[in-house]
């Protein structure tokens, strides 16, 4: 039985929220699932995933496959990383508290640029709302020509006297 992690489709029309699950490769999209490991919404911006690591990182190591997007999805999460440092560990290149030292650095820096990614998105979010609220001025009217100087012969129509 061929095990895939994959996405499971929920929310309604044009408002996808998904289900990261495990599934045989078998069954259908929205079908019979095993386990579910995470969520992910990508309405918002940046997108919300949450994902228990320790599950996905068990059915990693038990043989199943991420699609396309969950793998995006799984190494953005730094699943994927640490069963890379955990591989390392299981040949002897490094020891266990080594390979926890180097993931929580690099889990560290990952949450510093998500963070400055939704401050960032904020503030553009602020300063849409601010410019959406303040009133936009009428545009003036333009003045009508003023008809006194119409109604007056220009001296190029009268003939000059001889």
């Amino acid at each position: 039985m061929a095990v895939k992690i994959r996405l499971q489709r929920h929310g309604s029309k044009k408002r996808p929220f998904y289900f990261i699950v495990v599934a045989d490769s078998r069954s259908p999209r929205d079908g019979k699932f095993i386990q579910k490991i995470g969520t992910y919404n990508p309405l918002t911006h940046p997108a919300t995933v949450l994902v228990d690591r320790q599950k996905a990182l068990d059915w990693l190591n038990d043989g199943a496959q991420p699609t396309d997007t969950v793998r995006k999805i799984l190494s953005t999460k730094g699943v994927l990383y640490l069963k890379h440092l955990l591989r390392g560990v299981s040949l002897g290149l490094f020891d266990q508290e080594s390979a926890m030292v180097k993931f929580e650095s690099w889990h560290q820096e990952q949450e510093l640029k998500l963070r400055a990614r939704q401050e960032a998105s904020a503030k553009e979010r602020r300063a849409k709302r601010m410019e959406a609220a303040q009133p936009r001025p009428k545009k003036a009217a333009p003045a009508p020509a003023p008809e006194a100087e119409a109604d007056q012969p220009s001296a190029e129509a009268t003939p000059a006297a001889e």
